[in-house]
């Protein structure tokens, strides 16, 4: 296949791109040349702005695109548009498991209740405007693009070269053992896919001209005190220990989300964080362990917003005088 991917220079694109040349694919990468332009030197680079003018689109054609930078529905309209008719083959859109309202039970399949999306459309991207966007985003694509497009819903993706580095935070924290703070509840509803189990699945839909919504993520019941415990099997020393804390505290605490990544307390997200993937493993989606992608986590330095060593060691010096007792370990 020739295969247009909108971005493919950064986490999910790259992986996919790398993914579809190992195959033997021909790869286009659209992208503004700001971030990896001398990655994928076998792939065809075009070099604009998907938000300015797509007119050097006009003329070409591909078997399938990957849209994985659309965040606002009318970019998706501004691409249908600037491509001609069939131009784009299969569309791909990379959307987001935070479309859905309130599921009403866990293990909540694709044809879950959508998040209301209706009124004037939001011009920035925010945590409150994320979800009713990547919705909008499903419904340009399906009107571009025809009933046939593939709308991939992804949890939490990690792995290499992520550039959100959420799950990075826990290797790197785990890895220099000792007692860890552990947010909230170890029962709390998390789950995660690895960047590059998304990419060669997504590719393996294209090549069987696949279509319809698909959950990419870890089947329920996948916890916060599976994931750590996962990382910590991974690469933290002998001795190191977690230690629970409440979320009321750390809130008391003005602890906020971004400082323990992929902790949240949002009742929506959690909710969310259950999705049965049972369409997406019957079409082939292949799981790694979390320890394996721990593993392959380059060390980096801490994220700013992120928890420092002083902050953690105040907190859970705080949290373990409260209980009046030695930390808890699990």
């Amino acid at each position: 296949m020739h295969i247009l991917i909108m971005g493919g220079t950064r986490f999910v694109g790259l992986h996919f791109a790398r993914t579809a040349l190992a195959a033997g694919h021909e790869v286009t990468v659209l992208h503004r040349g700001r971030s990896g332009a001398h990655l994928l030197p076998d792939a065809t680079h075009l070099i604009a702005d998907r938000d300015a003018d797509l007119s050097l689109l006009r003329g070409l054609g591909w078997d399938a695109t990957v849209d994985v930078s659309a965040y606002f529905p009318r970019q998706i309209r501004k691409l249908a548009s600037a491509l001609d008719p069939g131009a784009a083959g299969r569309y791909l859109l990379v959307s987001s498991m935070a479309v859905y309202d309130t599921p009403g039970a866990p293990a909540f399949t694709e044809d879950s209740p959508l998040l209301p999306a209706d009124g004037p459309e939001a011009d920035a991207v925010t945590p409150a405007s994320y979800g009713p966007l990547k919705v909008r985003c499903e419904r340009a694509a399906r009107e571009a693009f025809g009933p046939d497009v593939l709308l991939v819903r992804p949890t939490y993706v990690i792995g290499p070269q992520d550039y959100t580095r959420r799950f990075d935070y826990w290797v790197q924290r785990l890895a220099r053992g000792g007692e860890v703070l552990a947010p909230g509840r170890p029962d709390a509803p998390v789950q995660v896919v690895d960047a590059r189990d998304l990419a060669a699945w997504m590719l393996a839909l294209l090549e069987r001209g696949a279509s319809g919504a698909y959950h990419a993520a870890t089947p329920p019941p996948f916890t916060m005190g599976g994931l750590l415990g996962a990382v910590a099997s991974a690469v933290a020393p002998a001795g190191t220990t977690l230690t629970w804390v409440d979320d009321d505290f750390l809130r008391a605490a003005d602890v906020p989300d971004s400082a323990l990544p992929l902790w949240t307390t949002n009742p929506l997200v959690r909710a969310t964080s259950t999705a049965d993937p049972a369409a997406a493993l019957a079409t082939g989606l292949v799981l790694r362990p979390v320890a394996e992608t721990a593993r392959d986590i380059a060390p980096f330095d801490p994220l700013p917003q992120t928890l420092t060593p002083d902050q953690e060691a105040d907190l859970l010096a705080a949290w373990n005088e409260r209980l009046g007792k030695a930390p808890r370990q699990v």
